[in-house]
């Protein structure tokens, strides 16, 4: 199994833990990852990584869909895979309408169909076999609709044709995940259930199914807040506190679809009072509501006895050939030698 490091995307102010990263590299881990929402962007920050370490990867878990073309996601990729020798993953998403429309001005209709044609136009570009034309539902290369002045030409990436750069998508939905087996890498859940693989794994096998593929060709790594120490409760705090805010508060009530996935892995009555909760403004509620029994079924918390004994279904996963990659939320430099000591010994 490889191990990822999650940095995530700032506060109010950017404040890398390169110590920290530099340490997960000496450890042997295989991956940064970094976000955006609407504040720091992935780009400057996987530039800024990937300029201080010589061999670890980093990947953009995720770069926002309606924020850039899909020339312009390409373009980034080939130059910072070129400038890192090879180093850089492309981690791509949708976003949610509140972000695409709210902070991008972009629509945000069919988000399945938007993402099936970036990554199809994000992969011609990459090939560089030809000027790229494509005539999608969405995308067009040339333009040629309203406002179009008729002078566009297809063109071919002046950069060498870079077909290495893994693509992965930040799925959640079955669509999604099928979506994802069918076109990317691999994929990357928010969060998720080893004892309860079916949620993901049945969806991106139907879309592997489609392509052709095997399940050799494809990666599911989930993002694992990981918390090493005495005081159980407040090791489960990181992930009560993700919880809250991405089951309660990220996105509309009637379109979130993290909400929407903690009820397909059996938790639906505690999504419900989670969200009623955040969305009236009862934030630390939302967060005291959110069962432990979640926490620990998706996170590694707690004493070094206790983590190992949470490692094993995850483990399992590996062994069966459903996850690769565990990206860890954490922090402690003991405990990123605990997780390297556990998932790559």
């Amino acid at each position: 199994m490889k191990l990822g490091l999650m940095l995530g995307y700032s506060g109010r102010n950017i404040d890398l833990p390169m110590d920290g990263v530099l340490a997960a590299e000496r450890l042997g881990f295989d991956s940064a990852w970094v976000a955006e929402a609407w504040g720091s962007d992935t780009i400057s920050v996987a530039s800024w990584v990937l300029a201080r370490t010589e061999s670890l990867r980093v990947g953009t878990g995720i770069m926002q869909i309606p924020a850039r073309t899909p020339a312009m996601t390409a373009m980034t990729a080939m130059t910072l895979s070129q400038l890192s020798g090879g180093r850089f993953i492309l981690g791509v998403g949708a976003s949610g309408p509140q972000v695409a429309e709210g902070w991008h001005g972009q629509p945000y209709e069919d988000p399945l169909q938007r993402t099936r044609e970036y990554i199809e136009i994000v992969r011609l570009i990459m090939a560089r076999q030809a000027p790229v034309s494509y005539d999608g539902e969405i995308f067009q290369l040339p333009y040629q609709g309203a406002g179009s002045t008729g002078l566009g030409k297809p063109l071919k990436s002046i950069l060498e044709a870079d077909t290495s750069i893994p693509i992965y998508t930040a799925s959640f939905t079955p669509g999604g995940f099928r979506l994802s087996g069918e076109l990317a890498d691999g994929v990357i859940p928010a969060f998720m259930s080893p004892t309860k693989l079916e949620t993901v794994v049945k969806n991106v096998g139907e879309g592997l199914e489609k392509a052709g593929r095997s399940r050799d060709d494809f990666d599911i790594a989930p993002f694992v807040h990981f918390s090493l120490g005495d005081d159980i409760d407040a090791c489960r705090e990181s992930t009560r506190q993700m919880l809250a805010l991405y089951v309660g508060g990220m996105g509309a009530k009637t379109k979130n679809y993290y909400n929407d996935f903690a009820r397909r892995i059996g938790y639906g009555d505690a999504a419900k009072e989670i969200q009623e909760l955040y969305l009236s403004g009862r934030k630390r509620e939302a967060a005291r509501v959110v069962p432990a029994e979640l926490i620990d079924e998706i996170s590694l918390v707690g004493t070094e006895k206790r983590i190992r004994e949470q490692a094993e279904p995850w483990l399992a996963a590996r062994d069966a050939g459903y996850i690769k990659t565990l990206i860890l939320r954490v922090t402690d430099p003991k405990g990123m030698a605990l997780a390297a000591d556990i998932f790559l010994s």
